[in-house]
């Protein structure tokens, strides 16, 4: 490798907002914050959580009264 043009690798820590786990990789940054993480994230825990509770939809429809029964 060249002396001067790569930048410089050391060790991370990476840290998830939404529940807070932290592990360690390798990256040219110090620290990283991901949004979910595979301790967290929908697909790998088999949990489903509903970050969007009404589409666009559903939110027409309650505004001018469609979904109710007459």
């Amino acid at each position: 490798m060249k002396k001067g043009v790569h930048p410089e690798y050391h060790r991370c820590t990476v840290t998830c907002i939404s529940c807070g786990n932290t592990f360690e990789t390798g990256s040219t940054l110090k620290e990283i914050k991901v949004d979910t993480c595979a301790n967290c994230h929908p697909y790998y825990t088999g949990k489903q959580r509903f970050v969007q509770s009404d589409g666009r939809v559903d939110r027409f429809n309650r505004k001018y009264g469609l979904n109710e029964k007459k």
